[in-house]
């Protein structure tokens, strides 16, 4: 049902592409396919830290069937130039490595070589055949570890940065990072309680269940087409042109429906190898991950530890905070870093705060963005030393929120100063609901936890045309990965005010619109969007043209209203509206086609806040967590399509209870991942979890036409906290290290059990 204040925007209608996704028609990665396509396959290392010392594919190449074999020495070496990757920083110098390993490999999984067959069985094959001479080196795991003086060192060459003066040794702490505000030691003196933990957390993989996979093209005149599962088919062409040395131009991308990202899609895996492939064949070439491979060889996100420091006054006012965070970047420098620093305490207006970050690599694939990356760990931290400190000032833990929290003219440790923003309004709708006004059940313990993203606006590009029928074609070029096609057709009828079944949306490949940014930062329905609205606009301008054409009118006398074209002024009452269909049946006597165009680096994007509170109880026998009631309330700005809004919290609340409670990558003694299978790591199932109750809270956005906040990040930041809480009241034990799994649940209950007397 429509709020009321629009036609349109609000309303709950069927997705544009529902039937296809239903029925099976939608085409997903794998489903693309071309005449003489070949399979390409490949080899990786058994290694997590090794020197190459040869690699020998002349029998690969030898075998029947076998077209093609790349190794690194087919890509050509990059600059040490740091570029954007989505929501992500990359060196273009790591990523030709991360891609085909060259000096050494640096996690088990590492790609080496390639190889593309007229069958995947040949293919197999062929990749058996690959000779690879190793020297194998220590390998360091854990990102504590990793920061020791004496571990291995991952690179020679990386000396840390933030740091003065400059190291002259090289370590695997890539860089350090600092922001304040205030003075925290002076904050501290104020203090008349302070609290101080610190935390742990492993690393977690996204869990998309449709894995890597892309088919690429190479003609004989240059030009490449590519079909691929990505968050960015726009990211996808240019790191093809300048890991390749291939014009953009040559380029095409044509983006797959996706079967989930969630981040872990804004990085390019398969696809310049698959290309070269192509190249080096002269036939199409396709590529998809196994399950194991996306496992060992893809980005997850980071582990690491955080340390929080909280000083506050009896009353609840807290004075200081401080925070250090240390994350594991993988094999190459760039975690999330700066995000994970920046939200710890985004939540809370605090006038002295200090936060130091450290990026580390160690043997392990190279992170990618996982849903607000960086900052569910912080808020890990973060948010659970705040139950702490409620439970000891005997305060509850809402109202400490409350008394903390960040408004508009809050300004952040890391700059800015916050605008119109919904986080009061977000905590009283958890006080109001009727979840926090009942008690948990007996034996349950209740958790609370609260979470911010900034969301991001960037590049966009959109086009809006009109067909012969009157019907609207809109056109964007960002992958739909949670609803946005129905999103954007709302904005487009909203603001024709014509029906949205009238409406079309169409993702176009990268040579059928102009550049996107990637489908990540929770960006598309408010940048793409607002891109959306002003084609539409553009295009409305030039309706006015045509009917002032047909009635010999000035423009300025014609008004759109209602998904028509009226005459105003002197001239009402003179000439008949005129609808879509009728501008459009007389276009070629008026001008021509009607078509709308915008372009925009879209600026304003309203930061999201979270809060969750979880029921839930420990088995104390098995370690066991019982999830009785979940509730996220979160401010979205406008709920343009409400399903989708709290399909998004729904869906980021049951990511970070499976990171809090079951989901990690483990490592053996030699750095092999012993869980590359959703077998082996555990993510939650419907019947793990109840219903989760999503609390829509509307704060518009003052930067949008329709007051659009992001939504799709913030959801999973609280969980961690959330359930961690929830844990440490129901057992009356605080525990610092995720995830809080059965073993080490009934191992840290067993401890702190006191043993029964001898009879």
């Amino acid at each position: 049902m429509s709020t009321g204040k629009y036609k349109w925007i609000g309303t709950r209608v069927d997705r544009p592409d529902g039937a296809d996704k239903v029925t099976g028609r939608a085409r997903f990665g794998a489903d693309f396919n071309m005449p003489g396509q070949l399979i390409g396959r490949v080899l990786r290392s058994p290694h997590a830290h090794a020197i190459i010392k040869s690699v020998d594919t002349s029998a690969a190449e030898k075998l029947p069937g076998v077209k093609a074999v790349v190794t690194a020495k087919d890509l050509p070496e990059q600059p040490n130039v740091i570029v954007p990757a989505g929501e992500m920083q990359v060196n273009l110098r790591d990523i030709t490595r991360n891609i085909l390993a060259r000096e050494k490999v640096l996690f088990e999984g590492h790609p080496i070589a390639a190889v593309a067959a007229t069958t995947d069985a040949i293919a197999k094959q062929a990749v058996e055949l690959i000779k690879v001479e190793y020297e194998v080196l220590p390998h360091v795991i854990d990102v504590t570890e990793a920061m020791k003086p004496g571990a291995p060192v991952l690179h020679d060459h990386l000396i840390t940065e933030g740091v003065k003066p400059a190291p002259t040794k090289a370590s695997n702490i890539a860089k350090r990072m600092d922001n304040t505000k205030g003075d925290f030691e002076a904050g501290l003196k104020q203090a008349e309680i302070v609290v101080e933990r610190e935390y742990t957390t492993q690393a977690v993989h996204q869990g998309y269940i449709e894995p890597h996979a892309t088919l690429a093209s190479a003609a004989e005149d240059g030009q490449v087409q590519l079909w691929s599962t990505t968050q960015g088919h726009f990211q996808v062409r240019g790191f093809v042109s300048r890991l390749l040395g291939i014009e953009t131009s040559q380029i095409r991308v044509t983006p797959s429906e996706i079967g989930g990202g969630f981040g872990g899609k804004t990085v390019v895996y398969l696809e310049p190898i698959a290309v070269r492939l192509s190249q080096k064949s002269g036939k199409p070439v396709k590529m998809v991950m196994t399950r194991e491979e996306v496992f060992r060889a893809s980005g997850p996100a980071p582990g690491g530890t955080v340390r929080v420091k909280l000083g506050a006054k009896k009353d609840g006012t807290i004075v200081a905070a401080e925070c250090e965070i240390a994350l594991q970047a993988g094999a190459f420098p760039g975690s999330p870093l700066g995000p994970a620093c920046w939200t710890s305490f985004a939540c809370y207006d605090i006038p002295n705060i200090k936060v130091v970050g450290f990026d580390v690599v160690s043997n392990r694939p190279k992170v990618a963005a996982y849903r607000a990356p960086g900052a569910p760990i912080s808020a890990w931290g973060v948010e659970s030393t705040l139950d702490v400190l409620a439970l000891e000032l005997g305060m509850d833990p809402i109202d400490l929120r409350l008394k903390n929290a960040a408004k508009k003219g809050t300004k952040t440790s890391y700059g800015p100063t916050f605008d119109t923003i919904g986080f009061v309004e977000t905590l009283e709708a958890v006080k109001k609901s009727a979840h926090y006004k009942t008690p948990p059940k007996p034996g349950y313990a209740r958790g609370v936890a609260a979470g911010f993203w900034f969301n991001v606006g960037a590049d966009s590009s959109a086009a809006s045309h009109v067909a012969e029928d009157g019907t609207v074609t809109v056109i964007s070029g960002n992958p739909d990965i949670g609803g946005s096609r129905a999103s954007l057709a709302l904005m487009a009828a909203e603001e024709l005010g014509v029906d949205y079944s009238k409406v079309r949306p169409i993702i176009a490949d990268t040579s059928s619109i102009g550049f996107n940014f990637v489908t990540g930062g929770s960006r598309v329905t408010f940048a793409t969007g607002l891109a959306v609205v002003n084609s539409v606009r553009d295009m409305i301008r030039e309706l006015k043209v045509r009917a002032a054409k047909t009635w010999g009118v000035d423009p300025d006398a014609v008004i759109w209203e209602d998904g028509v074209a009226k005459p105003a002024g002197s001239n009402v009452g003179e000439f008949e509206p005129l609808t879509l269909s009728q501008l459009a049946a007389t276009a070629g006597k008026t001008g021509g086609p009607i078509n709308g165009h915008a372009q925009l680096n879209a600026q304003g994007a309203g930061p999201g806040f979270g809060v969750h509170v979880v029921d839930l109880k420990v088995d104390r026998d098995t370690g066991c967590v019982h999830i009785d009631r979940y509730t996220a309330a979160q401010d979205v700005g406008t709920a343009i399509h409400p399903s989708y809004v709290e399909g998004q919290i729904q869906g980021g609340a049951v990511q970070g209870i499976g990171w809090a409670l079951n989901e990690e990558y483990i490592y053996n003694a030699k750095g092999r991942l012993d869980n590359a299978g959703f077998l082996d790591y555990r993510m939650p199932v419907a019947s793990d979890l109840p219903m989760i109750d999503a609390l829509v809270v509307e704060v518009p956005n003052p930067h949008h036409p329709y007051g659009v906040r992001g939504v799709g990040e913030v959801p999973i930041v609280p969980p961690l906290a959330a359930v961690g809480n929830a844990v440490a009241r129901s057992i009356n034990i605080r525990m610092t290290d995720l995830p809080l799994s059965p073993p080490r649940l009934s191992a840290a209950i067993d401890a702190a059990t006191p043993k029964m007397a001898a009879e």
